[in-house]
């Protein structure tokens, strides 16, 4: 029997076990099901679904469903960006622009998730496992509501529904209790992350991070228009104008990087550097879920809390933000 027959076997034995599953989460069909099937099909049928993850967003969400990814597209630059690292059970299948089709088929995926930038890949990756694609940021949708769809979403794809709940109602929670921990006299911020020494982009509406800072209390200073992803590209000149501003920088940092702003007079000229309030971040998912939204909040109120800046008070100004 040929190579191709014998993955084909194996892409209809495995569709036919996740479309099983699908049926047995039916409550007026199990009974029934649990009755007819053969009962060496039964584990196969009542096991998690097997899938695997080009998306970070996806792959971040489904880990904190207690249901990882069978694999997962450039495992280390997840933990470089993401800033946690994945379970030893999840496969690095290569580029997320250029998966290891291969590889994939051999792991016999139940379902492959996308988000629409890999839209491309989507009928070559259909050869192999069915493909969902889930949208997130979406245009005129409150980024956290987004978030919490794409949460539940993701905990019926996985058969998670109540893990889903659970993450959300705890999301909810622990931002809230951190809203209360933060001083009332907390300044403006504006949250960047560097792309090199001259070049920053600055999170403003629609991103994860202003959706966040609106439900710490915390007030986002950049209200520029911003691109899709909720951020603009910028050069640091244009950040010297905001005097009263907080700056919150994310890591990573490209190569070379923050050594270059050391000497950089653009940089050493914004005011939030001169005072030496500058709050530093670890990694964090900037295009991330609900788990990275709660790492963002719990990092930041820590960060302001451990090292306050200057008294600062709202007075009428002519600045404008």
């Amino acid at each position: 029997m040929s190579y191709r027959w014998i993955n084909s076997l194996r892409t209809v034995f495995s569709s036919t076990c996740f479309l099983l599953r699908r049926l047995l989460a039916s409550r007026m069909l199990k009974a029934a099901l649990v009755a007819i099937l053969p009962v060496a099909l039964m584990p196969l049928a009542l096991a998690a679904p097997r899938v695997a993850s080009l998306d970070w967003t996806l792959a971040e969400t489904l880990m904190a469903l207690q249901a990882p990814p069978v694999a997962l597209a450039q495992t280390h630059d997840y933990a470089s960006w993401v800033g946690q690292a994945t379970p030893e059970s999840v496969v690095d299948m290569g580029l997320r622009s250029r998966p290891n089709l291969e590889l994939l088929v051999s792991l016999v995926p139940d379902t492959i998730v996308i988000s629409p930038m890999f839209a491309s890949l989507k009928p070559r990756l259909s050869t192999i496992a069915p493909v969902d694609t889930f949208s997130m940021y979406v245009p005129d949708e409150p980024v956290w509501l987004g978030l919490e769809t794409l949460t539940r979403k993701l905990g019926v794809l996985s058969e998670r529904e109540a893990a889903a709940e659970r993450l959300i109602g705890a999301s909810r929670q622990e931002v809230d209790d951190l809203a209360e921990r933060l001083p009332d006299t907390a300044r403006p911020l504006i949250v960047v992350q560097f792309m090199d020494a001259r070049h920053a982009r600055v999170f403003g509406a629609n991103s994860l991070f202003d959706a966040v800072m609106n439900r710490l209390g915390l007030e986002n200073a950049w209200q520029q228009p911003t691109n899709a992803w909720g951020f603009s590209l910028v050069g640091i000149e244009q950040l010297a104008a905001f005097d009263q501003a907080r700056f919150v920088v994310v890591k990573p940092y490209p190569v070379g990087v923050a050594e270059a702003l050391e000497d950089s007079g653009l940089w050493q000229a914004v005011a939030s550097v001169k005072r030496g309030d500058v709050v530093n971040l670890p990694a964090i998912w900037s295009f991330g879920g609900l788990p990275s939204a709660t790492h963002f909040a719990r990092v930041l109120t820590a960060a302001i809390n451990e090292s306050p800046s200057q008294a600062f008070s709202i007075e009428p100004t002519d600045e404008s933000y």
